[in-house]
């Protein structure tokens, strides 16, 4: 696919005739001052929506080119959590606009709108003249980014760097911010020495705090977790207000074991931005690992309140406060929390953490009868349901089920997450943990190792296969080891790998390329940011016959990926 090099030249004149609008207010008087505003640029094509609701409706029908939308809109969805629906379920085009508008002038409700990252935050009253200089300005940067944004949806991460490149020799007004999107997509696509090269070439100019923490970042991930901690102590002494420098010291604490300071800076992250779901998830079960009690009550409610109509509402702030009122010795309360649970969120996956927390809630408060029974139940649910969830929760099962005194479930549970992460030293110590607090130590340590080597061979026979030209074989096998070990990262990328080979040498097929984009999108949605998994979503787009068939291949499974 060819692209084109947008000279500012270009994109001087917009015709906002042909555009398609949306505004969003709860007051129809402002929609209708806004609406004649548009009207007056030329505007024919403007729709409205009265409430969250009602503009989420809207957008899932219609791809507009511009989006005012009001931060509050009474009751129900705010104009944040409108944006961040729609960014979720990619329901914006690369090249939309969208302009926040309110009379809010508060930090947190600044902030919190900032953090989905809309084009603009305009503040009331708005006058035509403002209106237009903000879309003008708007317009032409996204119109800039359009191919590398389209890119990015995509997931085709090193060709959208390779489009900043082409778009800095052309836009050196909007050179730093093609720089820091570069940076961005470097990481995505696992090349941290390129972003660092990125960053660093920024910082020779200026001191930006976003280039700062990601360096800080990329330390991080290379486990130099004091020089990292140090880079983002640094932005928070500077810019007080800057947010991801305060998430990724937390999570820098949490790397270091510190889980008393990492809770301190979600606290005060939670305090300058507290309409975070994701942050005040992070802070409840931060307080509730360290027993301060209080404090994980007040982020948990904190995180049911503000999650009620966001897309992020999460079920964990339901269990963590059932946790809270467990310790607190109200069974009674923390039961009708996991009933509330069970009837807004639903699935296999939601029942067995119910239960899960059920049996922790009974063994916390010291009723080991029940506990047990719970334990029990787990245990049917297991063998009868043919479950096998993520990891955080196949380790606090087995944690659950050890303490109450079941033996054979936890085990299992735990050779199955040992099988599924066969290289990640870290995860395969906590196991041995969980083992040794069993008092199983010796007979885990065992039983990690015949995992890790069953992983291992089933991996090596579908390689063994595919060196010596049994593609078809190779390709069949791995499929079987996919079904065994889901989440194993080595099987799962050599099986994309073996796949496009096969395209490689016997032809292309539609199915096969699909099935290897599906695989690729599951590596990508349990592990980001991957080396391997950048190289061969392009070698994939190289091998289709149309780039359009491939990217609309990757954006069907987006779509179904958002939708899950």
């Amino acid at each position: 696919m060819t692209s084109t090099a947008l000279h500012p030249a270009a994109i001087d004149a917009v015709d906002w005739a042909e555009k398609r609008y949306l505004l969003v207010d709860d007051f129809v008087g402002i929609r209708q001052l806004l609406r004649e505003s548009l009207r007056n640029l030329g505007a024919k094509h403007i729709d409205q929506a009265a409430s969250g609701g009602e503009a989420m409706v809207l957008l899932a029908k219609t791809r507009y080119d511009v989006v005012l939308c009001d931060y509050n809109l009474g009751d129900g969805k705010n104009g944040q959590q409108v944006l961040e629906e729609a960014r979720i379920k990619h329901l914006m085009l690369p090249s939309s606009v969208w302009l926040m508008v309110s009379a809010e002038k508060s930090v947190e409700s600044v902030m919190g709108a900032a953090e989905h990252q809309p084009d603009a935050y305009i503040i009331k009253p708005i006058t035509e003249g403002v209106l237009l200089t903000r879309l003008n300005r708007v317009w032409h940067k996204k119109q800039i980014f359009r191919e590398i944004d389209q890119a990015f949806a995509d997931k085709d991460f090193l060709r959208a760097a390779r489009l900043c490149d082409e778009q800095i020799a052309h836009n050196k007004l909007h050179e730093i911010d093609l720089l820091r999107m570069k940076a961005t997509l470097l990481l995505k696509a696992g090349e941290p020495e390129q972003a660092r090269a990125v960053y660093e070439k920024v910082l020779e100019g200026r001191e930006y705090n976003w280039a700062r923490t990601g360096l800080g970042k990329i330390r991080m991930n290379n486990g130099e977790l004091e020089a990292a901690r140090q880079m983002f102590q640094g932005v928070i002494a500077e810019n007080r207000f800057y947010i991801d420098a305060f998430d990724q010291l937390a999570q820098a604490y949490q790397r270091m074991g510190k889980t008393e300071e990492a809770c301190d800076v979600l606290e005060k992250a939670a305090k300058l931005s507290p309409n975070s779901v994701p942050r005040q998830r992070s802070l409840g079960m931060a307080a509730l690992k360290l027993g301060n009690i209080p404090l994980a009550e007040r982020a948990f409610r904190k995180c049911i309140e503000i999650g009620e109509y966001s897309i992020l509402k999460t079920v964990d702030a339901y269990f963590g406060l059932a946790r809270v009122y467990g310790q607190k010795n109200d069974t009674k309360e923390a039961l009708r929390l996991l009933n509330s649970a069970l009837q807004q969120f639903s699935g296999d996956h939601v029942n067995l953490r119910a239960k899960i927390t059920e049996g922790l809630v009974y063994h916390e408060s010291g009723d080991y009868r029940r506990a047990r029974k719970s334990g029990d139940e787990l245990e049917q649910m297991l063998v009868e349901e043919k479950l096998r969830p993520d990891v955080p929760t196949c380790m606090e099962m087995a944690t659950l089920l050890f303490a109450v005194g079941v033996k054979e479930a936890p085990v299992d549970l735990l050779c199955y997450v040992a099988r599924n992460n066969d290289d990640n030293e870290p995860l395969l110590d906590d196991i041995q943990k969980v083992f040794d607090k069993a008092r199983m130590g010796e007979e885990g340590e065992a039983l990690i190792k015949s995992s890790r080597k069953e992983a291992a061979d089933m991996m090596n026979k579908g390689v063994l296969l595919w060196k010596t030209g049994k593609l078809d074989e190779a390709v069949e096998w791995m499929r079987e080891a996919r079904l065994a070990l889901p989440n194993n990262m080595r099987i799962l990328f050599n099986s994309a790998q073996i796949i496009i080979s096969h395209l490689q040498q016997k032809g292309y097929s539609h199915e096969l390329s699909e099935e290897a984009i599906g695989v690729l999108m599951h590596v990508d949605k349990i592990a980001p940011g991957q080396q391997r998994f950048a190289q061969l979503m392009e070698q994939l787009a190289l091998l289709a016959p149309a780039p359009v068939a491939a990217l609309d291949a990757v954006a069907e499974a987006l779509e179904q990926t958002s939708s899950e």
